[in-house]
């Protein structure tokens, strides 16, 4: 079986932990009311705040700039206000049908939770609710499920596969890139990459 969060970390090259701080994790935990998943913590720990292969944004709950409380307060927040019983969706464009929910919340105790995004317009949730580890994933009216780790989802995301959609697939073959968000105005921060991948 495969050690996903290892191979995860093996394919973005060494954990920096930059802004690695246990009592901001408590803390948000204790602000949203939710835990958060384990293997979530260690990489966006190892790597936030980034921007992935060109795409996918992860934020930390330690940093004022790209903070991870105020990233998900904010989309919730910007998801909250869609008037979901007033729009017109067919039967595979509401996450209510799609996906058995009883009601349709974001950031509360039984809602769904953003804990990254793209700048591609897709967002990635985490399911409370759900007694296995859930993600929903939306993307230009179009929501799929998958019931993985995050680092699983991760893997999967960055070796090609269609993680955010029928034909989402941002696949760059090498290296992965990184690249860290700027902490400030006029920071240009340089890309990296991960260790070569054999693709």
């Amino acid at each position: 079986m495969t050690d996903y969060l290892a191979a995860t970390m093996a394919m973005l090259g060494p954990a920096q932990n930059r802004y690695a701080e246990p009592s901001a994790w408590d803390r948000l935990h204790a602000e949203l009311g939710i835990q958060l998943p384990p293997d979530y913590r260690v990489i966006v720990d190892a790597y936030a705040p980034v921007q992935l292969n060109g795409h996918l944004h992860l934020a930390h709950p330690a940093t004022e700039r790209w903070n991870l409380g105020q990233k998900i307060r904010d989309t919730a927040r910007a998801w909250s206000q869609v008037p979901w019983d007033e729009l017109d969706l067919d039967a595979d464009e509401d996450p209510r049908q799609l996906f058995g929910l009883e009601e349709l919340s974001f950031g509360t105790r039984n809602g769904l939770w953003p804990i990254a995004s793209t700048d591609r317009g897709e967002t990635i949730f985490l399911d409370a609710a759900a007694d296995v580890t859930r993600f929903l994933v939306s993307y230009d009216e179009t929501w799929v499920e998958h019931r993985v780790s995050f680092a699983e989802w991760l893997y999967r995301y960055l070796v090609g596969e269609d993680m955010t959609g029928p034909n989402s697939a941002a696949f760059y073959p090498g290296p992965v890139k990184l690249q860290h968000l700027p902490m400030s105005a006029d920071e240009r921060p340089e890309p990296w990459y991960g260790p070569d991948r054999g693709m």
